[in-house]
C-alpha cells in the first residue's frame, strides 16, 4: 500500500449515522407511546413480541428488561438452582455465567473451537460421558448437569446439531445465548429456534439495539412461554396472586416501539455487515496479511500460542457454520481478528483515531469470582489463548470502504514497521 488513505477517524460503532437515517420514524414511534401513556408492556410490546417470534421462526417470544434477564428467566423456568450444574463456554460476556451463579448453580466451562470461538461439542461429549479431565477435577458428572448454554458468539451460531443430540441423550435442556446473533442461521434454522429457549439482548450496541436496555426469550413450548410470562411479572397472574417467586423484568413500550422500527431494516443491515466483513477479508489478503488456520494441525497450535506467522499475519474470522454454502448466515455482530501483536496494533489504532475493543480479555474460567470452582487457565487453553490474541475492528453498515482501507493500512504499517 503506497499512499495512505486520508481519514480523520474510524469509530468502533457509529449509532449516530444509523439514527440520522431512521430518526423521523423513531420520533413518530416514541410520540405514539407518549400519547398512549402506556409505558410498561401493553400493545406495543405484544406486537413486537409477535414480530420477533415470526422473525426468529419461533412460536412464542417473551420480552423482558435485558438480555441478562432473558438468561436468568430461562434458567428460572427450568427450576435451576443449588446443586445443579450448567455447561457453557468461558469465552463470552459475563452475563452468561452470571445468570447461572445467581441461582446458586455451578457454571461448567468447557473449551471453544478456535476457529468459530463457540462451545466445542466434542468437549461437551467428553464431559457428559465422564471422559473429560474436568470431571474428576471438579467432581461434576453428567447427572449433575441440568442445562447447557451454547453462545452464538460474534454473530455466528454454534454447532447445534451435536449439541441437541447430546441434550436428548442426556435429557439436558438447551438455552441458546443469541444476544449477538439475532437473524443468524445454522443449516437454515434461525438463532433462538433450535434449543428449548433463545435469549436475545437489545442493548444499544447490538445489531438490533434499543435506546436503553431490553431483552427477549423465544421458545416453542407453550407451557414454558406461560411460565416465562408469569416469572417476569414477579410470578403473579392474575395481578397480586403469586404462583411462584419471580422477578420484575418487563420490556418498556418505548423500547418495543423503537425496536419495531429497526426490525424492518435488520436484514438489510446484516447483509451490509457481511459485505463489510468480506471487504476486510479482501483488503487483508491484498495486503499480504491474511494468515491461514484452515488445517487441523494449525488449529492445535493455537493452544500453545504459536500458530504460523502469528506475529506477522492477521487471522481473519472464519465462517464455519455461518457461510451461505453451509446454508448458514453470519451477521457479524463483531469483526474479530487474531494477532500476536495485539498491543502494538492497538497502540497504532489509537494513534490513528481508529476504534477497537477486546472481547474478552479474561476468560470466565479465570475470573476471580469463579475461583471457587477450581479452574486453572490451562483447563480451557483455546479460550485462554483467544482472550490474549483477539481484537475487534470497526464494523457497521455505515462504515465506508475508505475507512476500512485506512484500518487495514494502519495495521499493515504496524506489522511491517
Amino acid at each position: 500500500m503506497a499512499t495512505k488513505t486520508e481519514i480523520t477517524e474510524v469509530p468502533l460503532l457509529n449509532l449516530n449515522a444509523q439514527y440520522e437515517y431512521i430518526k423521523d420514524e423513531i420520533k413518530e414511534a416514541i410520540d405514539r407511546v407518549l400519547e398512549s401513556q402506556y409505558f410498561i408492556m401493553g400493545p406495543e410490546v405484544e406486537s413486537f413480541e409477535k414480530q420477533v417470534a415470526d422473525y426468529c421462526n419461533s412460536k412464542y417470544a417473551i420480552g423482558c428488561a435485558s438480555g441478562s434477564d432473558a438468561l436468568l428467566l430461562s434458567l428460572m423456568a427450568l427450576d435451576i438452582g443449588p446443586g445443579d450444574a450448567v455447561i457453557t463456554t468461558p469465552y463470552t460476556f459475563f452475563a452468561t455465567a452470571g445468570a447461572i451463579s445467581r441461582l446458586g448453580a455451578t457454571p461448567v466451562f468447557l473449551d471453544i473451537n478456535p476457529r468459530s470461538y463457540n462451545l466445542d461439542p466434542g468437549q461437551v461429549e467428553d464431559f457428559l460421558s465422564g471422559n473429560h479431565p474436568l470431571n474428576s477435577k471438579l467432581d461434576i458428572w453428567s447427572d449433575d448437569v441440568k442445562a447447557m448454554i451454547p453462545v452464538h458468539l460474534y454473530g455466528q451460531m454454534a454447532d447445534m446439531d451435536p449439541i441437541m443430540n447430546l441434550s436428548q441423550e442426556y435429557e439436558i435442556s438447551v438455552i441458546e445465548d443469541a444476544a449477538q446473533a439475532i437473524g443468524s442461521e445454522y443449516k437454515g434454522r434461525r438463532a433462538g429456534s433450535i434449543g428449548d429457549f433463545g435469549c436475545f439482548s437489545f442493548f444499544p450496541s447490538k445489531n438490533l439495539g434499543g435506546y436503553g436496555d431490553g431483552g427477549l426469550v423465544t421458545t416453542n413450548d407453550p407451557d414454558m412461554a406461560e411460565k416465562l410470562d408469569v416469572l417476569r411479572r414477579h410470578g403473579s397472574k392474575p395481578k397480586y396472586h403469586h404462583r411462584m417467586v419471580g422477578i420484575n423484568s418487563r420490556l418498556d413500550a418505548i423500547q418495543a416501539a423503537v425496536l419495531k422500527v429497526k426490525l424492518k431494516y435488520l436484514d438489510g443491515w446484516s447483509e451490509q455487515r457481511r459485505e463489510k466483513a468480506l471487504t476486510y477479508n479482501r483488503l487483508f489478503k491484498e495486503a499480504g496479511l491474511m494468515g491461514n488456520i484452515e488445517k487441523k494441525s494449525d488449529e492445535k497450535q493455537w493452544a500453545n500460542g504459536d500458530a504460523n506467522d502469528l506475529d506477522k499475519k492477521v487471522f481473519l474470522p472464519q465462517e464455519i457454520y455461518g457461510s451461505p454454502e453451509a446454508n448458514g448466515r453470519h451477521i457479524y455482530h463483531q469483526y474479530v481478528i487474531r494477532t500476536g501483536m495485539r498491543q502494538k496494533i492497538m497502540e497504532a489504532l489509537d494513534a490513528n483515531n481508529i476504534g477497537h475493543s477486546i472481547y474478552y480479555p479474561v476468560s470466565l474460567h479465570e475470573q476471580k469470582c469463579f475461583a471457587y470452582i477450581g479452574y486453572e487457565a490451562a483447563d480451557c487453553p483455546e479460550s485462554h489463548n483467544a482472550s490474549n490474541t483477539t481484537l475487534a475492528l470497526p464494523v457497521y453498515p455505515e462504515l465506508t470502504k475508505e475507512q476500512q482501507q485506512y484500518v487495514v493500512e494502519t495495521i499493515d504499517e504496524t506489522l511491517n514497521s
